[in-house]
């Protein structure tokens, strides 16, 4: 009888050694899209009053700068994410920007208001007044659960933008969108 109710209590505590508490698992979103919109203000704007008798190029990026993003991506551990998509960004006139984009996303106390670093390289597309332009970017910012699958983020945004021509542009601004994800239990509206 003795070793019968030993070896119950020595199951009973393997059992609880091994068992996984589903508490004190940082969630994941899983698979998620983030559609976002920006706007930004040149702060290495150079001063176009020049004294020179000759005409001179107009700078490709003016004061002010706006843009759309869609990254699409995979949040595979509990405070890392990595996504790729398209951004297209308005410099001025006849200067529409669209790049690539790979974007690691690094994810402080995941869940209902996850604190997010987002760290972003893109590369043109498309043909335009230039070509070849790259840009390196980062945007701080927070989520805030909406529902069982969507979430609203704000964010101040930082980019910078080369071109091979040497007239670059780096803007500080702000970003407003959305995130829709596949784990329904990310947030505290999906726990059942």
């Amino acid at each position: 009888m003795k070793t019968k109710l030993s070896m119950l209590l020595t199951v009973l505590a393997l059992c609880r050694v091994f068992a996984q508490d589903t508490e004190q698992k940082k969630p994941k979103m899983d698979f998620y899209f983030n559609p976002s919109l920006n706007v930004g203000f040149n702060i290495n704007k150079k001063n176009e009053s020049s004294h020179s008798q000759y005409i001179e190029p107009k700078p490709l990026f003016g004061k002010f700068t706006y843009g759309m993003t869609a990254i699409g991506g995979y949040h595979f551990l509990p405070n890392f994410a990595i996504g790729t998509g398209f951004k297209y960004s308005f410099a001025q006139d006849n200067y529409h920007l669209i790049y690539w984009v790979i974007q690691p996303k690094i994810i402080f106390s995941p869940g209902d208001r996850p604190f997010f670093i987002d760290l972003n390289y893109g590369k043109q597309l498309n043909r335009s007044a230039v070509s070849d332009t790259e840009f390196w970017g980062g945007k701080i910012g927070m989520q805030v659960s909406y529902s069982k699958r969507l979430s609203q983020e704000g964010g101040l945004v930082f980019e910078s933008h080369h071109l091979k021509n040497g007239d670059n542009g780096a803007f500080i601004g702000l970003s407003y969108g959305i995130t829709i994800f596949s784990n329904k239990n990310y947030t505290g509206y999906g726990i059942d």
